[in-house]
């Protein structure tokens, strides 16, 4: 054996831990074991599309697709930029997502409910006004429906065309539905049960979309400097450009992303399919979290 395959599981651990860490937080071990071991009911059980979706490793494109979308709303941006603190605590605010996203994913029906308990509490009193003078309040259901269809366009999206199991036409319509469950329990009226009324309610929202000052800022951010060393930034550069290209066209535009040149996206899907397996393989370790 070379010294490099006896270095290689000593290496895929280490960079799987401080992936984890990264995305999990410091007590992500703990909440790992909370989330998965603890007897009881779940909302989802073990069959169902949304386990396959959000345990894969596609949802670091999904996730960064989500936030550009989600910024074009400019009563969404302006409650984020107002309250959020994601330029200061960026991976706090990562953190919080992807553990509230785990819990109501995969813990018990009671710790699922707390975690939609604890972020209806703090829609509460996020409210103020805009810029433009237009009021926002984080609890309106209309709102929470922008925020809950671009998420899961932009994770069923992503799971596509990077997931290493794609689903078939009944299996994205059935994610869809299992979104459906957590986006009524946090207060949005009627939300898409299919894929067709996924596709149709992001339709409907577009008249009121636009690149805001804040949303296209927020998006220089998440692109252009996001608190990374050296050494992550190439990756994250790859996720980055995947979330990009597969906005919509008018999306980019209305963000100020400027179209790659020919050759050059030519290759950011094939770079985002090798980055992704490589985060699998990593994450894949049993003791990439330890």
């Amino acid at each position: 054996m070379t010294s490099f395959a006896r270095a290689l599981p000593h290496l895929r651990k280490r960079v799987g831990g401080a992936v984890f860490e990264k995305v999990a937080g410091p007590t992500g071990p703990e909440n790992r074991a909370r989330i998965h071991q603890t007897p009881g009911p779940r909302w989802f059980g073990a069959d169902r599309p949304v386990r396959r979706v959000h345990g894969d490793a596609s949802m670091f494109i999904g996730g960064l697709r989500a936030l550009l979308l989600q910024s074009l709303h400019p009563l969404a941006m302006a409650a984020v930029d107002a309250h959020s603190g994601f330029r200061g605590d960026p991976w706090g605010r990562l953190q919080r997502t992807s553990t509230f996203l785990a819990v109501t994913t995969y813990g018990t029906s009671e710790h699922a409910q707390e975690a939609v308990e604890r972020v209806r509490e703090v829609h509460r009193h996020v409210r103020g006004t805009t810029a433009y003078g237009d009021p926002y309040d984080a609890s309106d259901p209309h709102l929470l429906g922008w925020v809950h269809a671009a998420e899961a366009d932009s994770f069923l999206l992503a799971h596509q065309r990077f997931g290493a199991e794609p689903l078939g036409a009944d299996g994205c319509d059935a994610y869809v539905a299992d979104m459906a469950l957590v986006g009524r329990a946090l207060g949005v009226s009627d939300p898409p049960t299919t894929r067709q009324e996924l596709d149709e309610r992001l339709a409907a929202y577009r008249n009121e979309l636009r690149g805001t000052r804040e949303a296209r800022d927020a998006a220089r951010f998440i692109l252009l400097h996001p608190p990374l060393p050296l050494v992550a930034r190439g990756p994250y550069a790859v996720l980055a450009a995947n979330a990009v290209v597969s906005l919509p066209h008018w999306a980019q535009m209305s963000l100020g992303l400027r179209r790659l040149p020919g050759p050059v996206q030519a290759c950011v899907p094939p770079a985002g399919h090798a980055l992704t397996k490589t985060i699998r393989w990593v994450m894949a370790s049993p003791d990439s979290a330890s």
